[in-house]
């Protein structure tokens, strides 16, 4: 047994018709939510219906005019553009085409491979023998009169680029000792004892003079930026935090109420549209088609039915037998007809000259080869 007595239980913190993950709402909202929804209800209402109005004849419109209408078009299409063009493809085109082709082949292709056969592959061995026999002369050339004179040539070249390299070190040396005293050492010297020490001081200078224009810069930027905060950023942030977001909260509310009151009046103006759209249906069904009904059940079809039992069917049965009698009767014409003519071309010509039985190549049923008789001379019996 528990002795202590159990806390009491804590009620729930959300109100009621709201969820948890919601938050809670001011009396701001609730005071600007009925009278926007009353409003956009009034005004949604006649809009919705409109357009549902707008969308059933649209369908009916689809459904019994635009669509056979576009099958229609299709079909004239077919009719006027696929089906000719097809048929001018088929039997005007394809067969030209092909009259074209062989046209070409017995005036070019037949003339190219004749030309190919017997004068251009001739020719062209004649050629390949010529440049076949000038080769070998020039190679003998070569081998007997140029190769000896090329070397003879690269010899005497040998000994003039010798004597050419022997007076060309000696001048480089000498040049070279020339340039050595006469530009590098003094232009080392004025560089060690001029152009660095003046290089060095005028690089300081630089520096000092940098050093100086970047503090400069530096107190100038602090002051500008502390001008601008307080003169622009402070005042605009001041407004944001006052004027602008208190107002945008506001509006957003009233968006956010405007928005789903929208979309709750397009819901109930939707009922009601479909409430109208029923009553409507079922004031056309019972003023309209059920007496259409009623009439074709009651009154039509038992006037077709006697209508087709009385006329039809005996009109029907009376035109098949008289087809099927004319047709006998055509049958007979036809028949005597080439009786007829069988008779005249007895009488005229004479009766046919019966025809000579031809000797098959193969053998008869009686004299085939089967497994159970031995045709040749070592197995007969």
């Amino acid at each position: 047994m528990d002795l202590q007595k159990p806390p009491a239980a804590r009620p729930s913190a959300t109100p009621a018709g709201r969820t948890s993950g919601q938050t809670p709402e001011g009396c701001l909202v609730v005071a600007i939510r009925l009278p926007v929804r009353i409003v956009v209800l009034v005004l949604v209402v006649p809009v919705r219906m409109a357009w549902d109005a707008l969308v059933v004849g649209g369908r009916f419109l689809r459904d019994t005019v635009l669509r056979p209408f576009g099958r229609a078009l299709l079909w004239l299409g077919k009719a006027l553009f696929v089906w000719p063009l097809i048929g001018l493809w088929r039997y005007v085109v394809v067969p030209l085409g092909r009259a074209l082709a062989w046209l070409g082949h017995v005036l070019l292709v037949v003339p190219a491979l004749w030309l190919w056969r017997w004068v251009l592959t001739p020719l062209g061995h004649g050629l390949a023998w010529l440049a076949r026999g000038v080769g070998a002369g020039w190679a003998w050339v070569d081998a007997r009169v140029l190769t000896p004179v090329g070397h003879a040539v690269l010899r005497l070249l040998k000994g003039i680029g010798a004597v050419a390299a022997a007076v060309g070190v000696g001048l480089y040396g000498a040049a070279a000792w020339l340039v050595r005293y006469l530009v590098v050492v003094p232009a080392r010297w004025l560089y060690t004892w001029f152009l660095a020490p003046v290089g060095r001081a005028v690089a300081w200078c630089a520096r000092g003079v940098w050093r100086l224009l970047g503090l400069l810069v530096g107190g100038l930027g602090l002051a500008l930026y502390w001008t601008a905060r307080i003169l622009l950023v402070l005042p605009a942030l001041a407004l944001w935090r006052w004027v602008l977001a208190p107002v945008g909260r506001f509006l957003a509310v009233v968006a956010r109420e405007v928005g789903d009151a929208l979309a709750h009046a397009w819901r109930i103006a939707g009922r009601i549209s479909l409430a109208v759209g029923r009553f409507l249906a079922a004031l056309l069904r019972w003023t309209f088609v059920e007496p259409v009904r009623w009439a074709y059940r009651t009154v039509l079809t038992p006037v077709g039915h006697v209508v087709r039992d009385a006329v039809l069917r005996p009109a029907a049965q009376a035109a098949r037998s008289v087809g099927r009698a004319t047709r006998q009767a055509l049958a007979a014409a036809r028949e005597t007809a080439r009786q007829t003519r069988a008779d005249v071309r007895r009488l005229l010509f004479g009766e046919p000259a019966p025809r000579e039985a031809v000797a098959r190549r193969e053998p008869s049923a009686a004299e085939a080869r089967t497994l159970g008789s031995s045709t040749t001379a070592l197995t007969k019996d």
